[in-house]
């Protein structure tokens, strides 16, 4: 089982980070459209034939995301393609994929991760986390 203890003082400094980093997976519209762009690239007519999503609104998403750092874009005459810009997204996609997507039954509760090459933290550092976030107060 691998263990990673980090200094208190490091999870608090990298928390506020994460914290914005996950809610760009935090609507489903946001969340479909990174889906979409996992693994390729698409231009916005594709996408909202894809994803059936109205001009305004998927241009809204796309400036956040562009502007997170999270898509990039290629222009091609007069077409705009967007792709994933950033390696975090496609783990995160991995995983909720994993979770969600592939009808896998989830683990017990008291399971913890074994052998994983991944960085997601085991349950008991996950329950460390929250003891420290609820100890310092930072709710």
């Amino acid at each position: 089982m691998r263990k990673t203890t980090l200094p208190l003082e490091q999870m608090i400094e990298a928390s506020g980070e994460a914290a914005e980093f996950i809610r760009l997976f935090s609507t489903s519209s946001r969340l479909m459209l990174l889906c979409f762009l996992s693994g390729r690239e698409a231009s916005v007519g594709e996408i909202q034939e894809g994803l059936g999503f109205k001009q305004p609104g998927l241009s809204q998403q796309l400036a956040e995301l562009r502007q997170a750092g999270v898509v990039q874009t290629r222009r091609e005459s007069r077409q705009i393609y967007y792709s994933i810009a950033d390696a975090r997204v496609a783990r995160i996609l991995d995983v909720l994929v994993s979770m969600f997507c592939k009808g896998e039954e989830p683990p017990p509760a008291h399971a913890s991760i074994e052998g994983s090459s991944s960085c997601a933290p085991t349950l008991g550092e996950m329950a460390q986390w929250a003891v420290i976030t609820s100890d310092t107060g930072l709710k």
